[in-house]
């Protein structure tokens, strides 16, 4: 199964829209998880009819329309992993042993809101991942969406894609 993580996209208000090639990679993909600050419903609408399965939650720029047709915190099993989504986590220090409290039944998180790239593992094995964002790379040197396979319960093939302008 190949899966396609991103967040704060922002669309328009940091963009016009996703950059391309996570375009492309979204069409590409068995499941798309979006972890919030969409901002317009547009995006969900596109994001929606252009892949095949999506999973999203608000954030905390997404306004009432977005928040009535998103959970604040998704949760799914895709081929015997255990995933949640959510926007925002906290502060980075603490992170993973916050988390860990707070989804002691999950094998991955996806989280957003800092627009930093985050890769980490917490005490019992849960898998924090947050794919930064492809339209708002804030202090980072590039604009981020991560990619992966699962298996049979088991997330494999994890890639962090750079985006440039152009």
């Amino acid at each position: 199964m190949r899966l396609v993580l991103t967040a704060d996209t922002h669309v328009p208000k940091r963009a016009r829209d996703v950059p391309g090639p996570l375009w492309a990679a979204i069409e590409a993909a068995d499941v798309v998880v979006h972890a919030g600050d969409w901002v317009d419903e547009a995006l969900l609408d596109a994001m929606t009819a252009r892949s095949r399965r999506l999973i999203g939650v608000y954030g905390n720029n997404d306004g009432p329309a977005l928040r009535a047709r998103l959970p604040e915190v998704a949760r799914v099993e895709l081929d015997g992993l255990r995933v949640a989504v959510v926007h925002e986590t906290g502060p980075r220090t603490g992170r993973e042993k916050r988390c860990a409290a707070l989804f002691p039944d999950v094998d991955l998180l996806v989280f957003g809101h800092s627009h930093i790239p985050w890769d980490t593992e917490a005490p019992g094995g849960l898998r924090l991942l947050n794919p930064g964002s492809p339209t708002d790379r804030r202090s980072q040197p590039h604009a981020t969406y991560i990619s992966a396979t699962i298996s049979a319960g088991r997330l494999a093939e994890v890639e962090l894609h750079r985006l440039t302008r152009g």
